[in-house]
C-alpha cells in the first residue's frame, strides 16, 4: 500500500528549529571557545584504517568476510569479550561484523553502521593502486577510503579506545560493520540479513550511518548535512525481441532502432518537481548559500510555481533537480549476436530514484507512457524499499549542531534528503530511526567516489573522527534522550 505523505507536522517542527538557529545578522553563529585536542590514537587508527583499504572488498574479487575477520581480530586485541564481538556470513567472501559495547543499560542502544564493501576499481583505470592505501598531497587515496571504510576504521577504533579508558555509557553501544551494501539486488545485503535473521542483535532506539557529509568549496567548509531521508531505488529492464535475420538484407523493422527511438522519448520525461518535509527544511537553509537566481527559483518552487521556466535555474543543477522530483534515467545497453545478424534482442536498463512518497506503480506507468511502443517490453528489477523518513530529534540535531559549532563555526547544519541510497533505508523500514552524518568535507564532485582515484582530505578525514567521537559519546551519555 502507498505510504501517507510526510507529515505536516515534521514540516512545522522543522522550520521552528531551524528559525531558533538562524544566523545572526553578521552572518556567523555565536563564538564558541576552541575545542581541546581531538581524540589520542592517531596512529592506532591509520593501522586500522590502512588495513581496512587495503583489503579488496570489490564484489567480482574482494572478501567482505577477510574484512570482517580483520576488524573482528582488531577489537578483540583490543580488549572486548569474544562473547560481543560476532562474525556472520551468508556466503563464501561475504562477512558481516556485530560487535556490543556494553553500557549501563540505563537507556536503550545506538546502533554504529558501516558497510565494508566497495565498488570496482581497475589498477589500470586509476593513478594509483586503489588498493594501497597513498597519502599523496595531504589526501589519502584508494578504494573505499571515504566510501565506507572511513567510518567503519573510526568506529572500530573508537570502540577499543572507550575500552582502554574504561568509559561505560548509559547505553549500548553497537556496531555493525555489512557487506554488499553497493550491491542494489545482492541476496547477501549484510544488513538486511541482520534485521530480517537477527534483529535482536543490532535493534536500536536510532542509529548513526553515512549519508550525510560536510561540503567544502574551494577548501572552506560551507555546510554540514544531517541525513534524515533517501529516495527509493528501482530499476527497469527494457527488451525488444525480433525474428532477426541476415544483415544483408536489413529490413526498417529492427530491434536496436525500435529500443533506441523508445529512449529517446523516454528520455524526455521530467516527473513533477515537489517538496517534502525534509527538502523544505533543506533549502530553507541551503537557499542562503546560492546565488540570486537560484534563490528565486526555491522560492518559486516553495510558492507552488511549477512552470519550467520559474525553475529553470534549478533544474539545472543535477543534485537539486534530483533532491525535488522523481528521475529516471537509461544506465546500460545489450543488444545483437553477431556483427552479420539483424538483431533478435535489444535490452536496456533504466535506473529511477523515486521520491520517498512516489508510488512505484505510478513510475512505471509513467516509463511505458513515454515509451510510447507497447512492443517494448518493461519489467521491475529487484524490490523496492520504502522507508520513511526519521523523525526530527532535537537530541540529534542539537548534538550535532553544537559540536559543529565548535569544530566549524558559522558553517549551517541542514536537514538533507539523500538522491542515492544507503542501508539506512533498511534501518528506517525496520522502524529505526537513522541519521546519516559523518563529520567529514569533501569538495562536490572530486571525492572519486565511484569513480577514479577515491580521495579524502587527511586533515578532514582526522576532524570527521573528532566530530564522530564527540557526537557517539554524547549520544551514549547519561543525559541524552533520542526518541522526540
Amino acid at each position: 500500500m502507498p505510504r501517507a505523505p510526510l507529515s505536516v507536522l515534521l514540516i512545522v517542527a522543522m522550520a521552528m528549529w531551524l528559525a531558533s538557529r538562524l544566523p545572526n545578522s553578521d552572518g556567523g553563529v555565536p563564538a564558541h571557545q576552541a575545542l581541546d585536542g581531538g581524540p589520542s590514537g592517531e596512529a592506532s587508527f591509520r593501522a586500522i584504517y590502512k588495513e581496512l583499504v587495503e583489503i579488496n572488498t570489490t564484489e567480482s574479487s574482494g572478501d567482505t568476510l577477510k574484512a570482517a575477520r580483520a576488524m573482528e581480530g582488531r577489537l578483540l586485541a583490543g580488549g572486548l569479550p569474544k562473547a560481543d564481538v560476532q562474525v556472520l556470513s551468508t556466503a563464501p567472501r561475504k562477512g558481516n561484523l556485530v560487535v556490543r559495547f556494553r553500557g549501563t543499560g540505563a537507556q536503550r542502544p545506538m546502533l554504529l553502521a558501516a558497510h565494508i564493501d566497495v565498488v570496482e576499481a581497475r589498477r589500470e583505470d586509476w593513478e594509483l593502486d586503489p588498493f594501497v592505501l597513498q597519502e599523496v598531497g595531504g589526501y589519502f587515496r584508494g578504494r573505499g577510503v571515504l566510501d565506507n571504510k572511513a567510518m567503519a576504521a573510526i568506529f572500530v577504533d573508537m570502540l577499543i579506545r572507550m575500552k582502554r579508558e574504561g568509559w561505560r555509557p548509559a547505553r549500548d553501544i553497537i556496531l555493525a560493520l555489512t557487506s554488499d551494501e553497493e550491491l542494489a539486488a545482492s541476496p547477501h545485503n549484510g544488513m538486511r540479513f541482520l534485521i530480517e535473521r537477527h534483529r535482536a542483535l543490532v535493534d536500536a532506539e536510532f542509529a548513526i550511518n553515512e549519508g550525510g557529509s560536510g561540503v567544502l568549496r574551494d577548501g572552506k567548509p560551507v555546510r554540514l548535512n544531517l541525513q534524515l531521508a533517501e529516495k527509493v531505488y528501482l530499476s527497469f529492464r527494457l527488451e525488444v525481441k525480433d525474428a532477426g535475420g541476415h544483415s544483408a538484407t536489413p529490413r526498417r523493422e529492427n530491434a536496436i532502432y525500435r529500443l533506441a527511438e523508445g529512449l529517446v522519448r523516454l528520455s524526455k520525461l521530467e516527473f513533477p518537481p515537489r517538496l517534502n518535509a525534509v527538502t523544505s527544511a533543506y533549502f530553507a537553509r541551503a537557499a542562503t548559500l546560492e546565488p540570486p537566481e537560484v534563490q528565486a527559483a526555491i522560492k518559486a518552487l516553495e510558492a507552488g510555481n511549477i512552470r519550467p521556466e520559474a525553475l529553470a535555474k534549478l533544474s539545472a543543477r543535477p543534485n537539486y533537480n534530483a533532491l525535488v522530483r522523481t528521475t529516471c534515467v537509461a544506465t546500460m545497453l545489450e543488444a545483437g549476436h553477431a556483427e552479420n545478424a539483424l538483431p533478435q534482442s535489444a535490452r536496456a536498463t533504466v535506473n529511477c530514484r523515486l521520491l520517498p512518497d512516489e508510488r512505484a506503480d505510478a513510475v512505471e506507468a509513467a516509463v511505458k507512457n513515454a515509451l510510447a511502443d507497447e512492443r517494448i517490453k518493461v519489467s521491475p528489477l529487484g524490490m523496492t524499499v520504502e522507508s520513511p523518513a526519521s523523525p526530527l530529534s532535537p537530541a540529534v540535531l542539537e548534538s550535532v549542531e553544537q559540536i559543529s559549532a565548535l569544530m566549524w563555526p558559522g558553517v549551517p547544519v541542514i536537514p538533507t534528503q539523500s538522491s542515492g541510497y544507503t542501508d539506512s533505508r533498511w534501518l528506517r523500514r525496520a522502524g529505526i530511526p537513522t541519521y546519516g552524518i559523518s563529520g567529514i568535507f569533501s569538495e562536490e564532485g572530486k571525492s572519486g567516489v565511484h569513480g577514479l582515484n577515491e580521495q579524502v582530505g587527511v586533515s578532514e578525514l582526522l576532524a570527521g573522527r573528532e566530530f564522530l567521537d564527540r557526537l557517539v559519546r554524547r549520544l551514549a551519555g547519561p543525559t541524552s534522550q533520542i526518541t522526540p
